[in-house]
């Protein structure tokens, strides 16, 4: 038998259906979301969260989100750009600055639920917060795969920015001008390896201590950029048609004169 090749006929193309958009741009996975929007009657429409963490090369974000038909909501978040408010200004990028937005995030939705009082990483802090988070320990910085454990000084040398203050003694040592260069903000600062652990115990214990966010109030800019025409109300529209029309018989009136 001859191989016939399918042709896709015009009525093909005509009831061709495109993925939905996120779907083509690889943004959302709809048979995931479709099992965190759908629960049992039963349920109540009790809101399913979950722990949201995003990480950049200049910050952290960490939410607890929970998915609806309109949309995902938010009932908490908290950013590493926060972290200056409570005495970290450097380094908001590392595994220390996790576990301290993780803390933040932590006790900033159970002072919102008035549940901080019976409850006291990025996962490591929210759990170390108060938060129940399904979670392995394989994850956490100090698990080796050999012995398949989790060392705990290890762990807390990283929450403490111990990794931090260890590169930092070894440019220190071998290559100084490095060292000024790739830490010139913790020098302007005057953090060095040995104050580092009370840096990020001070900042552990400030964000305990009042982990609501603080507005910051920034000016209103002087004056506004306009990419387009400013949109008239019918009395100025009006008021600059008269004013056209003046213009135009007082230079009629000009000319009958000449």
């Amino acid at each position: 038998m001859v191989f016939v090749k399918a042709q896709k006929s015009r009525a093909y193309f005509k009831r061709f259906q495109v993925k939905y958009k996120r779907r083509r741009e690889g943004k959302t996975d709809y048979r995931a979301r479709i099992r965190l929007i759908n629960q049992d009657k039963n349920k109540y429409n009790t809101p399913k969260y979950r722990f949201v963490v995003r990480f950049s090369n200049k910050g952290i974000v960490a939410q607890i989100t929970s998915a609806s038909i309109a949309g995902d909501m938010v009932l908490a978040a908290a950013y590493s750009h926060e972290l200056p408010q409570y005495g970290l200004e450097v380094g908001l990028a590392n595994y220390a600055a996790a576990y301290c937005t993780g803390l933040l995030l932590a006790r900033r939705v159970l002072k919102k639920l008035e549940m901080d009082t019976e409850y006291e990483g990025n996962v490591e802090g929210a759990l170390d917060g108060g938060l129940d988070i399904p979670h392995s320990e394989k994850r956490f910085a100090g698990y080796t795969k050999e012995s398949k454990q989790l060392d705990a000084d290890v762990h807390r040398k990283y929450v403490f920015g111990g990794h931090v203050a260890a590169y930092m003694t070894t440019l220190m040592e071998d290559e100084p001008e490095k060292y000024q260069s790739h830490f010139s903000e913790y020098i302007k600062r005057g953090i060095t390896p040995d104050t580092m652990e009370e840096l990020y115990k001070k900042v552990h214990a400030n964000i305990r201590a009042d982990p609501i966010g603080k507005k910051v109030a920034k000016p209103a800019p002087k004056e506004r950029k306009r990419f387009n025409l400013k949109k008239l109300t019918y009395e100025e529209r009006r008021a600059k048609l008269i004013e056209r029309l003046n213009a135009l018989n007082d230079a009629a009136d000009d000319e009958d004169d000449e």
